[in-house]
């Protein structure tokens, strides 16, 4: 059975979509990966036929048949909204990854995602990853403080604001940054280390 990784937010902007290529791109070197695209928009689907080491699939059938697909890890990215079928795809996924920008508003946009989360009893399967960082700033530590309310693991590894994520999804290449490599393969680990 594959390990599904579902990355959702409620709140647009917070870099869901690139941080779900970079870590399926990340996973890839190993393991054999499809990221299911549920965001209307299709960011990702339209740059399918771009990625030739993992698919990208805008999925159209029943969620139940999701574990069943081929695939070691099955990324999915959602919408910046509530969809009928969230709280399905959040009872399937072995962990969900809820990415959040470190702002005051990024958190209190983020809180009906936690609600989700708690409703689906997935709490002990989230973590929450600060995602576009922005370099010495004061703001990420207070983001942390009130993140704790939330009462959901948050990554250790925090992803900064680097254009060689972005990058990376437009011309299809491998992360060159050392600083992006190395977030994203610890972010990596946390995962696969939540999901042993």
């Amino acid at each position: 059975m594959p390990k599904i990784i579902l990355l959702t937010s409620q709140k647009g902007g917070v870099g869901k979509s690139t941080l779900t290529f970079n870590l399926a791109k990340c996973f890839a070197k190993s393991a054999n990966i499809v990221i299911l695209d549920f965001d209307t928009q299709g960011s990702l689907s339209q740059i399918s036929e771009l990625v030739s080491n993992f698919k990208i699939l805008q999925y159209k059938r029943e969620i139940k048949e999701i574990p069943l697909l081929p695939y070691d890890f099955i990324f999915i990215d959602t919408p910046p909204y509530f969809t009928d079928n969230l709280m399905d795809l959040i009872k399937i996924s072995d962990i969900v990854l809820l990415p959040i920008k470190p702002g005051v508003l990024d958190v209190l946009a983020s809180k009906n995602s936690v609600d989700f989360i708690i409703q689906a009893n997935k709490e002990n399967n989230a973590m929450i990853v600060l995602n576009m960082v922005k370099p010495n700033t004061t703001l990420t530590l207070d983001v942390l403080i009130s993140l704790e309310e939330f009462n959901l693991p948050i990554a250790k590894t925090t992803i900064s604001d680097l254009v060689a994520y972005t990058r990376s999804v437009i011309l299809n290449t491998d992360l060159k940054d050392s600083r992006a490599i190395s977030q994203m393969e610890n972010l990596s680990r946390e995962i696969l280390m939540k999901l042993i």
